[in-house]
């Protein structure tokens, strides 16, 4: 048996920076990064061993080397294998098989990077790895072009005269200017299909999990309207969920896809209690019955998203008097159970839901966990690229925590959200990926840079810590047979030091390292990914 797992990342850029995502195939990652469009692809194509290619070191005034951390920066060449150097050993059981600049265009922020995936291969105690640049239309079109050419998160082409901004907007409320950039996660469906995702729906495509190339589009047969998606659906053997907010009439359509099929099917709605327009979904809880629809005072806005240049809140604006809810809605019927207030909140990812229950076994609310950032909206500007290149040593970091959403199933008008444990555990930065690992912070420092393993029940946290490097979120495998939820191994991509960077393993349970295996060079900052199965 063999098993992958993949991973994406969010960034997108022209020029000298990339992003990451994770996948295990015997074990294999994928991540998002940025290829320099100046190499001939002859230079671009590289397989070798252990080996790292030429690199020619900057230097300072003083004559020193120049530290230079490959996280901000585009992954250097467009595709790569080959087999790494451990250090340590690898569990035999472990098996798995961003480019941030165009031309003479720089991209500002994290979230535009186009997709890179990167691919761990795990078997036999041996690593192989490799990358290789998504094929979106959106990375062609700019690759072909020398220059932007979709709407990007935080970007948008210039147009050369008023006639092509006008077509630029009706293009834009059609979605055909929107990008395809699939930089945000990979999930590998019921059926076995792997697709690469991001908040656009015609920014999903299908990947090939062995040799990370680009199989084509993933196109829904339905015949739903709309042009964006949460960008983390729950998927499951059985199932596909995914939120798809309505910008029109604000709200959500919650849909379901069954394995093998390309249909989502309603299962029901959700009509926002505040308004001008829905808030953003970036992710979302589900629980054994329920879907949990959150609603976030920060909010689509259309007029943000008509213009250019970049906004201080990009695609949103902040309307703290529309209030925050929650709404949890039954899977059998589509209908709302309960519809709270809750204080407000800013996240990007919920970690974890689950049913509350009573000693009769009756349900009597929802628990919902997630990467809480204390209703500060100030981390959507602290991810720009120049602020994230430009760390003096300051504690810039945004406060974050774990924050618990109580939805009482009573008729209560009011939730509660509180810490679920002291953020201190984790130096008051999260960044989560699954129930048990994260990203943390050890301060002082401007992004989260820990990798860490939280307990809700003993309210403690362990931290992996590693001076002046990065580590991508991390990935959870599962021992094959194992009883206990943290026997397995943690994996993670770390930019180091010095345009450097390693494969990190760690043992799920102690959270002390099992193995790492450098790359020949560092790559950049890695999102989200999933374990891909392979037999």
């Amino acid at each position: 048996m063999a098993s992958s797992m993949s991973a994406a990342t969010a960034s997108k850029t022209f020029g000298s920076n990339a992003t990451f995502s994770g996948d295990v195939k015997e074990a294999i990652a994928f991540k998002k990064t940025v290829v320099s469009t100046k190499r001939s692809m002859r230079e671009m194509i590289i397989t070798n061993v252990a080996t790292r290619p030429p690199v020619s070191m900057p230097v300072t005034e003083s004559g020193q080397p120049e530290t230079k951390l490959a996280a901000w920066t585009s992954v250097r060449q467009e595709k790569w294998e080959g087999e790494l150097v451990v250090e340590g050993e690898i569990p035999i059981w472990l098996k798995w098989s961003r480019l941030w600049h165009i031309g003479d265009y720089n991209f500002r922020h994290l979230f535009d990077g186009y997709a890179t995936l990167v691919g761990l291969h795990f078997e036999n105690g041996k690593l192989k790895a490799g990358h290789r640049q998504i094929e979106s239309e959106a990375y062609k079109a700019a690759k072909n072009n020398k220059k932007l050419c979709y709407r990007e998160f935080s970007e948008a082409p210039k147009a050369e005269n008023f006639l092509s901004y006008l077509g630029d907007l009706a293009s834009l409320f059609s979605g055909a200017s929107l990008t395809d950039n699939a930089n945000t996660g990979v999930i590998k469906l019921g059926d076995g299909r792997v697709v690469c995702l991001t908040e656009t729906i015609k920014g999903s495509i299908e990947i090939n999990p062995h040799t990370l190339e680009t199989i084509g589009k993933f196109e829904y047969t339905d015949t739903y309207s709309g042009i964006i998606h949460s960008a983390h659906p729950i998927v499951t053997e059985s199932e596909f969920l995914t939120l798809l907010p309505d910008l029109i009439k604000p709200g959500y359509v919650v849909v379901r896809m069954e394995p093998g099929e390309n249909e989502r099917k309603v299962i029901g709605r959700v009509d926002c209690r505040g308004g001008p327009s829905p808030g953003w979904v970036h992710s979302f809880p589900v629980t054994e019955h329920y879907i949990i629809v959150p609603e976030m005072p920060l909010r689509y806005c259309a007029q943000n998203l008509l213009k250019a240049e970049p906004t201080p809140l990009y695609k949103f604006q902040w309307h703290p008097e529309s209030k925050a809810f929650m709404h949890v809605m039954c899977k059998a019927t589509g209908n709302i159970v309960a519809s709270v207030e809750v204080p407000l909140f800013v996240t990007f990812h919920f970690i974890n839901a689950y049913e509350d229950k009573d000693e009769d076994g009756r349900v009597t609310g929802i628990i919902a966990d997630c990467c809480e950032h204390n209703a500060n909206t100030t981390i959507l500007d602290m991810l720009k690229l120049q602020n994230l290149r430009s760390f003096n040593g300051d504690d810039v970091l945004a406060d974050a925590r774990v924050g618990r959403f109580t939805i009482p199933f009573d008729g209560s008008p009011m939730g509660k959200l509180e810490a679920a444990l002291d953020p201190n555990e984790h130096g008051k930065g999260m960044d989560i990926t699954d129930m048990l690992n994260a990203c943390g912070a050890e301060r002082p420092c401007n992004f989260p840079n820990t990798l860490t393993k939280i307990d809700l029940v003993n309210k403690t946290a362990k931290n992996w810590y590693d001076e002046g490097a990065v580590p991508s979120e991390p990935f959870f495998v599962p021992r094959p047979g194992a009883t206990e939820e943290d026997d397995g191994a943690v994996i993670s991509m770390i930019s180091d030091k010095n345009d450097e960077g390693y494969a990190l393993l760690l043992d799920g349970s102690s959270f002390e390292e099992i193995a790492r295996a450098k790359f020949p060079y560092g790559l950049p900052y890695g999102l989200h990914g999933c374990w891909v199965p392979m037999k």
